[in-house]
């Protein structure tokens, strides 16, 4: 049962009290989660925010989808699983086969 949500153009001062406020209307929050940059520590302006329930979820993007907050419309929708990216192994292509390069007659 995934009851965790996506909610993006949000403005960069939203706190997570801020969020478990707004989502609080629809049912009990369980976590807040904005997610900061890497480098400058600041919030990217997205956010994860995980309901009790599949219905507090499901009332939530209904009312808060497309809400405006300090100007900007909000997007809120179900999180999706993280996709699985391979491991970077550094291999471009090409052949590192010595026999290979001797072939060549140019």
């Amino acid at each position: 049962m995934n009851t965790k949500m996506f909610v993006g153009n949000l403005p960069f001062e939203a706190t997570e009290l801020d969020l478990r406020d707004l989502f609080s209307e629809f049912g009990q929050v369980n976590e807040v989660a904005i997610v900061m940059d890497r480098e400058t520590q600041r919030p990217r302006g997205f956010a994860f925010v995980t309901m009790d329930t599949t219905e507090g979820m499901e009332a939530a993007i209904r009312g808060n989808d497309g809400k405006n907050w300090n100007g900007r419309p909000m997007a809120v929708n179900e999180a999706r699983p993280r996709e699985e990216r391979p491991a970077f192994s550094g291999n471009r292509g090409g052949s590192n086969d010595r026999n290979d390069r001797k072939s060549r007659r140019w």
